[in-house]
């Protein structure tokens, strides 16, 4: 062999990670049909735009509403937007999907590691209505919510599950849903056909996963909608706000006219949950989830590490420092860094580890992690009057 310099390009020393996926969903439907083995039911499918349904050999003939749900999403997200499809059939309900035990909700988030952040559940069928919308709808929310939080502690894989309003009939017999504690899951009602049975959840999936974490969809410099008309039941939302607001006050999603402004928009993000609750929008829950990967992620480098300790058992000041400012500046690069914390002097995370613990006799250490969020204008009030010397 002839005598050489090798030069060998090390990887993995930079700590670079791949690009968000953040606004990752899963979109779900119940009462789609299999299209041979290229979109089977129960399988995910990644899909780019509405022409990726080509490949599937997915049709308005064989499958209209997913199609429909396909391009209300790249409507609201620009074409390029990963996004995966599932199906399930006619005879799976909302209730039995979101069933942690036995559901395919947990499973889905399992089959896909934890990759997607939300998932959007719409369904064809037409059940029984006795509160106002879907019972099956109402019956499945606790029921995600378990599912969901089973997802976050178990799995790491935080998710939230925003759920179709499927047919709306009365705001008057809507459960309230800020007496619930869903803080997983959210509601959406309101359709751009008149009388639909179904919720315009394509176009909500498209906002959420266009915008960045901490961006509530009803901002209304981010555009409006992109439907031409938007209907609760048989009614016009231009033309019946009272009903939009009594929606909105029992914590459903729902469109909203603004006067001065063409088209619709989301009036807010709320979740199934007290006004009160910290994650009582989805904001909140998506910045949430965040921090939780990253603080996951972080922490996993120190698991069953040795750990420097003083003669009483407790960790090394040096030891802590290293690991605070490991975690604070992970979130900092990955989230203050792009404008999705609220930050003073550069930071909008601290993390905290209490210097008296006893690691040595416990083998435990407890980090506790909190961001500082953005506050949103949700209500406005402006004072006029005419500039005189007497102001």
């Amino acid at each position: 062999m002839l005598p050489k310099v090798t030069i060998k390009y090390l990887n993995g020393l930079l700590g670079t990670v791949p690009e968000s996926q953040d606004g990752l969903l899963a979109l779900v439907l119940l009462g789609a049909t299999p299209v041979a083995t290229t979109f089977a039911e129960g399988k995910p499918c990644k899909i780019y735009g509405p022409s990726s349904l080509d490949d599937l050999g997915i049709t308005a003939d064989n499958n209209a509403r997913l199609v429909e749900l396909v391009d209300d999403f790249y409507k609201e997200a620009p074409e390029g937007t990963p996004l995966y499809i599932v199906g399930y059939s006619a005879a799976t309900t909302m209730e039995d999907f979101c069933t942690k035990d036995t559901g395919k909700l947990v499973k889905l988030v399992e089959s896909l590691r934890g990759e997607v952040r939300g998932v959007v559940l719409a369904s064809t069928a037409v059940s029984e209505v006795t509160v106002g919308i879907s019972s099956d709808v109402t019956a499945a929310a606790p029921l995600a919510q378990a599912s969901a939080e089973h997802c976050a502690e178990a799995l790491y894989a935080p998710v939230f599950v925003i759920l179709e309003g499927r047919s709306f009939e009365s705001a008057a017999n809507l459960p309230d849903m800020t007496q619930k504690d869903y803080n997983r899951v959210a509601i959406v009602v309101g359709d751009t056909k008149e009388g639909s049975d179904d919720a315009a959840i394509g176009l909500l999936a498209g906002k959420v996963a266009s915008l960045s974490i901490q961006r509530n969809i009803g901002a209304v410099l981010t555009g409006r909608l992109g439907a031409d008309a938007m209907y609760l039941g048989d009614s016009l939302v231009d033309a019946d706000m009272d009903t939009v607001r009594a929606i909105h006050d029992k914590g459903y999603i729902v469109p909203r006219i603004h006067i001065g402004r063409q088209g619709y928009y989301y009036a807010d993000d709320p979740m199934c949950c007290a006004p009160t609750d910290d994650y009582a929008h989805l904001t909140a829950r998506r910045t949430i989830d965040k921090v939780a990967r990253i603080a996951y992620d972080t922490l996993l480098d120190f698991l069953v590490m040795e750990v420097e300790v003083n003669e009483d058992g407790t960790m090394l000041p040096g030891v802590i420092k290293s690991w605070q400012s490991a975690v604070e500046s992970a979130v900092d690069a990955q989230m203050t860094s792009k404008g999705e914390l609220s930050a003073v002097d550069g930071s909008g995370c601290r993390c905290v580890i209490d210097a008296s613990q006893n690691v040595l006799a416990t083998g435990k250490v407890n980090v506790t992690v909190k961001v500082r969020p953005f506050g949103y204008a949700r209500e406005i009030e402006a004072r006029l009057g005419f500039l005189t010397n007497k102001a």
